[in-house]
């Protein structure tokens, strides 16, 4: 499949694959903040994805292109960006 001008792919693993009941998404692209909301808009048993004041829920990780593990809701995310979702107590 192409990739869409002004959007991220959200890959799902583990616990969020299970809760959102597919293996990927596909969302426009913005600040991480904007992309957890249209994840949560998009599957409902990921309703706990942040916390009360917009950040990621500590049961959760999140990964740009899988090379590194972000905090910050207000880091902007550009077109073509596939963002990881897996659970914090995936371990190894």
């Amino acid at each position: 499949m192409p990739k869409q001008d002004g959007t991220v792919i959200v890959e799902f693993y583990g616990i969020p694959r299970q809760r959102a009941g597919r293996a990927e998404l596909t969302v426009p692209a913005g600040p991480v903040a904007e992309v957890l909301t249209a994840i949560k808009e998009a599957c409902p048993g990921l309703a706990d994805l942040t916390r009360a004041d917009g950040k990621l829920s500590g049961h959760y990780l999140v990964s740009i292109d899988g090379k590194g593990f972000i905090s910050d809701p207000r880091q902007p995310l550009a077109r073509g960006t596939r963002l990881l979702l897996l659970s914090a107590d995936a371990g190894g």
